[in-house]
C-alpha cells in the first residue's frame, strides 16, 4: 500500500474511534436547536446523526470486511431493538439506511423483520405535502407543509436500498418519486445548486439559502441512489442532469483551502467540513465512475486534503455544524455553532474511504 494509502487508513481507524466516542457534554441545550444535545451527540442515541454514522461505519465495513466494525454497527442495533424503538418520523428513520445496506449482505432475519415493519410504516403513516412528498417531520416538530433536501438521505435513500435489496420495485419506485418531487421544489434553477427548505404554505423557499451540508446531502445522496438501486432510466438520467448542474455550481464556490463555506455563495459565512467532506466524496466517485464534469477530480483532491487537516488526534471532525434547522435569513446560518457530530464523522469517512481509490494521486 502507498504511504498516502496508509495514513488514509490510519485517519479512518482514528474516524471509527471518534465517533464511537462522542458523548454529550451538555455544552447546548439552546431550545431552538433541532432536538437536544443528547440525542445529537452520542453515538448511543437514535437520531439522524447517528444513523448517518452508521452509513459511514457500513460503508467502511464493505471496504475492510473487519469484523470488528460489523461488530460495533450490529451491537448498537440489537441493544436498540432490545430497549425498543423510537417514535417513526424523516429523522429516526435514518438509522434504517446502514441496516439495510448491512441486511442486504447478512441476510439475518433479525434485521429484515425491522426493516420491513419500519420500511411499510414509513410509506403508510408518514405525513405527506402537495404532490406526495414526505413532509419534513422531525422528533420534536411538525413541519406542516415543509419539504427539506435532508429528506431525500434521511429517508428516501432507506427505501431505495432496502427496496432494491428485498425486491420490493414499489419501494424503489417511492424513492425516485421522493428525488423527482423535491427536485422540483427545491432545486435553483437560476444557480444549479439547491435551496434548504421549501413550504407549500406560501409557495416560498424560506430564506432562499444555498446551505452547504444540504447540497452535500444531494450530491452524495444522488451518486448512491443509483449505487443501491437500479433506478429506472429516465430517472437516473434527469437525475445526473441535476447532479451536473450542481456539481458545475459548487466547483465555482470551493475556498483555497479546499473547504466551502456553509452558505455555499456567501464568503461572509464560515468554512464547514461536513458539507466539505460530502463534496469531497461526491467529486472524487463522480470522477472515477465517469460521470461528473471536468474538474471533479481535482476539487474532490482539495476537498479530501482540507477534511485530512480537520481530523483530530481523537479522532473528532473539527469545524462541523451543529443540527440545523430551517432558517427564515440568512444569518441564522451563518450562527449556527460548531460541535462534533456523529455525521461529521461519517462524511469524513466516506470522503476518505472514496480517497483510497485515488491515494496515488496524493503522493
Amino acid at each position: 500500500m502507498s504511504p498516502a494509502g496508509e495514513t488514509l487508513r490510519q485517519r479512518l481507524n482514528l474516524l471509527v474511534a471518534g465517533i464511537t466516542g462522542l458523548r454529550h457534554s451538555g455544552r447546548f441545550d439552546e431550545p431552538n436547536l433541532d432536538g437536544t444535545a443528547g440525542d445529537y451527540i452520542s453515538f448511543d442515541a437514535w437520531e439522524w446523526p447517528q444513523g448517518v454514522g452508521l452509513y459511514g461505519l457500513v460503508r467502511l465495513w464493505q471496504h475492510t470486511r473487519d469484523d470488528k466494525l460489523r461488530q460495533i454497527v450490529e451491537d448498537w442495533y440489537a441493544g436498540h431493538l432490545a430497549s425498543g424503538l423510537p417514535a417513526l418520523n424523516i429523522n429516526t428513520t435514518a438509522p434504517m439506511l446502514a441496516l439495510s445496506v448491512l441486511w442486504k449482505e447478512t441476510r439475518e432475519e433479525r434485521w429484515r423483520v425491522v426493516l420491513d415493519d419500519w420500511a411499510g410504516r414509513l410509506i403508510a403513516e408518514a405525513p405527506r405535502t402537495f404532490g406526495g412528498a414526505f413532509q419534513h417531520d422531525v422528533s420534536d416538530r411538525i413541519n406542516d407543509h415543509e419539504l427539506w433536501d435532508d429528506t431525500l438521505f434521511m429517508a428516501a435513500l432507506f427505501l431505495a436500498s432496502y427496496g432494491e435489496a428485498a425486491g420490493r420495485r414499489d419501494l424503489v419506485d417511492e424513492a425516485e418519486k421522493q428525488f423527482l418531487v423535491h427536485a422540483h421544489y427545491l432545486a435553483d434553477r437560476e444557480t444549479g445548486l439547491w435551496f434548504h427548505g421549501w413550504t407549500f404554505d406560501g409557495w416560498h423557499n424560506f430564506a432562499k439559502a444555498r446551505w452547504a451540508r444540504g447540497n452535500a446531502w444531494i450530491t452524495v445522496g444522488i451518486l448512491d441512489l443509483i449505487e443501491l438501486a437500479e433506478i429506472s432510466a429516465p430517472v437516473r438520467d434527469f437525475l445526473l442532469a441535476v447532479l451536473t448542474s450542481q456539481v458545475e455550481a459548487i466547483l465555482k464556490l470551493q475556498a483555497p483551502s479546499g473547504a466551502w463555506r456553509t452558505l455555499l455563495d456567501d464568503v461572509s459565512s464560515y468554512e464547514e467540513i461536513s458539507a466539505t467532506a460530502g463534496f469531497g466524496y461526491g467529486l472524487l466517485k463522480a470522477s472515477r465512475l465517469g460521470l461528473g464534469p471536468g474538474g471533479c477530480r481535482r476539487a474532490g483532491l482539495k476537498a479530501l486534503q482540507a477534511v485530512l487537516g480537520n481530523i483530530g488526534d481523537d479522532g473528532t471532525v473539527a469545524n462541523v455544524s451543529y443540527g440545523t434547522r430551517m432558517g427564515h435569513d440568512l444569518q441564522f446560518y451563518r450562527d449556527i455553532p460548531i460541535q462534533p457530530t456523529g455525521y461529521g464523522q461519517a462524511l469524513a469517512m466516506l470522503c476518505l474511504v472514496e480517497g483510497l481509490h485515488h491515494a496515488d494521486e496524493l503522493e
